[in-house]
């Protein structure tokens, strides 16, 4: 953001952010939407490929097509961005080996790993990177990846965090596990709600009223990413916002043999990217005080964010890139069973 503004370009751009966060194993919402939806995360990257390329290409030809209108001139490298890239130069030893973590987790996803085993083998490998070249101590690099880095800790390479300024202590004072325990701890009451309302067939009352006028899969998709929508807009989350129409949804697709990947494909392109659009959610907030720009003002150009929702639209009418389950797919035959449990 600090480049951007001192060359002149356009500030209210998000899209990137949310093209990377969509595909990546490692996010949070990536991994809520396959659980939700009874699919594998991999088979759900993969399905969100057809949605997702599309959206960013054509984001990628407005932006180039505005930039070129753009112009920037000789603009020196503003002030903020060279003290910043000056002190991560003083407090940390950069080479080539630290972005060995990076490199494991994508090679792990496009080998279509387990998720967890490449995580913790990246993450031992940062730690690896933390102790020998960054010279910290074995029990920070654990304390790290357990409640995350403190600037406290540069006392231990002999810097004094009180110089630091505050957009660096934003960017150094995070990550952990125990970062991620509020996810967790929503996805377990995410799913007690919604077990709550099946259970009293409260969710059959809900979903029948709004699969009376649904008939094709364009209908059911066009359904699905207004329920997730409408959830994100009144729950301001937007894991809740897959979860919710996740577990409201996935017998119905499952009925019409519908891939459930179709279905935890279609609750990211109607949570995850529309989240940061709605002022009032947590990841709006977030982008309007991080970026220093208004939701309303960086809504017009977060094309990718809102392109997902039409390709998703278009592919159910015209039913492309919609896979069908046979009567043979384990997932159905699950689902067979289900039913016929509970009947």
């Amino acid at each position: 953001m600090g480049v951007a503004s001192g060359i002149g370009a356009p500030l209210p751009v998000v899209s990137g952010a949310y093209f990377g966060d969509k595909l990546s194993p490692l996010s949070d919402s990536t991994n809520l939407a396959p659980i939700a939806a009874g699919t594998t995360l991999y088979e759900h990257i993969g399905s969100m490929l057809y949605t997702s390329i599309p959206s960013f290409i054509i984001a990628s030809i407005v932006y180039f097509v505005v930039g070129l209108k753009i112009d920037v001139g000789t603009v020196a490298t503003p002030e903020k961005v060279t003290t910043i890239l000056s002190t991560l130069e003083e407090l940390f030893s950069f080479n080539i080996l630290i972005i060995l973590p990076v490199v494991i987790v994508l090679a792990g996803s496009i080998m279509k790993k387990p998720t967890i085993p490449v995580m913790l083998f990246a993450s031992i490998i940062a730690m690896f990177n933390a102790v020998f070249f960054q010279h910290f101590t074995l029990q920070q690099a654990f304390t790290s990846a357990l409640s995350g880095f403190d600037t406290e800790m540069l006392l231990q390479i002999g810097y004094d965090p009180a110089n630091l300024i505050g957009d660096l202590n934003v960017l150094l004072n995070r990550g952990g596990m125990e970062s991620m325990l509020g996810v967790t701890l929503l996805a377990f009451c995410a799913y007690g709600f919604a077990g709550t309302i099946s259970v009293t067939g409260s969710l059959d009352i809900v979903l029948s009223k709004f699969m009376k006028s649904v008939h094709s899969i364009g209908g059911l998709i066009t359904t699905t990413l207004i329920t997730t929508f409408i959830t994100v807009i009144v729950t301001s989350n937007g894991q809740l916002s897959l979860l919710i129409p996740g577990e409201m949804f996935r017998k119905t697709y499952l009925e019409r043999k519908i891939h459930p990947k179709v279905l935890s494909r279609t609750l990211e392109d109607g949570a995850t990217v529309i989240e940061p659009l709605v002022p009032w959610t947590a990841a709006g907030a977030y982008m309007a005080a991080t970026l220093g720009v208004a939701t309303l003002e960086y809504l017009p150009w977060a094309v990718f964010n809102y392109l997902g929702l039409v390709f998703a639209i278009i592919y159910g009418f015209t039913n492309t890139f919609i896979p069908k389950l046979s009567e043979d797919d384990e997932v159905y035959q699950e689902y067979l069973r289900e039913i016929s449990e509970e009947a």
